[in-house]
């Protein structure tokens, strides 16, 4: 054997790892870049916003303003799917096994993140770990509505009456661990007095039901319980915030009518999968903050009683936080449940 020939096989052995090398950096590089091409193609079909309540109520209202707004922003239909149920978690649920691509987006509430957790003794999901924040929505207070034929005027009243009747009054919500629910628990220990949680299947149906007189008062959302405010078909008797809210001044506060101390209120956002490529997160965060400030999109909100947020992922997970470390205790010293 010549030494030239001695030689050729190390050639090829050389040649052959220059090319797996290339090969592998190759590959590396397409893998590094696949998720910035994925989110320049994102969205490039329809994409799904579930609404874990019913239509009609303010949870619905907020996705349903915001999903057109997403429409026109992102070039694809956003249609809003409703699937109501235990509170928020069905909807919840089905969000969380979806695929991580961006296609199906969540209108979660502080109630579902840090309520739902400390209230139900076995959860379908993680809220905090199975999903991945885009930013908070919209914030509201809640309303303490009567039906007309309940005889009392004021939270005093109210309070004089559960006290003097232990157990007669009860309050609607739309569904256990939402804040209409937490909004009656913490109304029910501060005023010491006993009350009948009729829990229902969102606040639509509740309301349905309250104004036809089957349930005494509910603390419902102030979007939708606005118009029949207005229309006189239900008393107003006070608002749940720390302050009077914007769109009913006249109305006070819980804690200015007589519970000192009481404060409760709700926040709206979007939410995906985990895992969820950050490029595709980041993307629908632009267009969502754009959303919120679309005139027809305040114009709408404002009216209605929201308060508008658009925030950064980052800041709405610092909220989630902040609602767990809040409710977590206040849910456990209730000692409400739900299966």
């Amino acid at each position: 054997m010549t030494t030239s020939q001695a030689l050729f096989p190390r050639r090829r052995q050389a040649m052959t790892w220059v090319s797996g090398l290339a090969f592998s950096l190759s590959l590396s590089c397409m893998l590094l870049s696949a998720p910035s091409v994925l989110a320049q193609s994102f969205p490039n079909k329809p994409i799904r916003l579930v609404c874990p309540f019913p239509p009609g109520g303010a949870v619905d209202i907020a996705s349903r303003a915001i999903a057109l707004e997403l429409s026109k922003n992102l070039g694809q239909p956003v249609t809003v799917d409703n699937k109501p149920g235990a509170g928020g978690n069905i909807g919840g649920a089905e969000v969380a096994r979806s695929a991580p691509d961006g296609y199906t987006l969540l209108m979660t509430t502080s109630g579902i993140q840090a309520i739902n957790p400390a209230l139900y003794a076995k959860m379908p999901f993680d809220p905090s770990k199975d999903l991945a924040p885009v930013s908070a929505l919209v914030s509201l207070n809640n309303v303490l509505v009567l039906h007309p034929s309940v005889k009392a005027n004021s939270v005093n009243e109210v309070v004089a009456m559960g006290k003097a009747q232990p157990g007669f009054i009860n309050y609607a919500s739309s569904g256990s661990g939402t804040s209409t629910h937490m909004s009656g628990e913490m109304f029910r220990a501060l005023a010491n007095i006993t009350m009948t949680h009729i829990p229902y299947k969102g606040s639509a149906p509740a309301m349905n039901d309250l104004l036809g007189g089957q349930v005494m008062m509910m603390f419902d959302n102030i979007p939708s319980a606005l118009p029949h405010i207005k229309a006189g078909k239900l008393k107003a008797l006070a608002t749940t915030g720390a302050k009077r809210d914007p769109s009913l001044p006249d109305v006070p506060t819980i804690a200015e009518a007589g519970l000192n101390g009481y404060e409760s209120g709700v926040w709206f956002g979007l939410m995906v999968a985990a895992n969820t490529p950050r490029e595709i997160v980041n993307k629908l965060n632009a267009e969502v903050v754009k959303g919120t400030k679309s005139p027809e999109f305040v114009k709408r909100m404002t009216e209605l009683g929201y308060i508008i947020y658009g925030t950064s992922p980052e800041t709405m997970a610092e909220m989630n936080k902040a609602e767990v470390l809040r409710w977590g205790p206040i849910v456990k010293a209730s000692g409400a449940k739900a299966d």
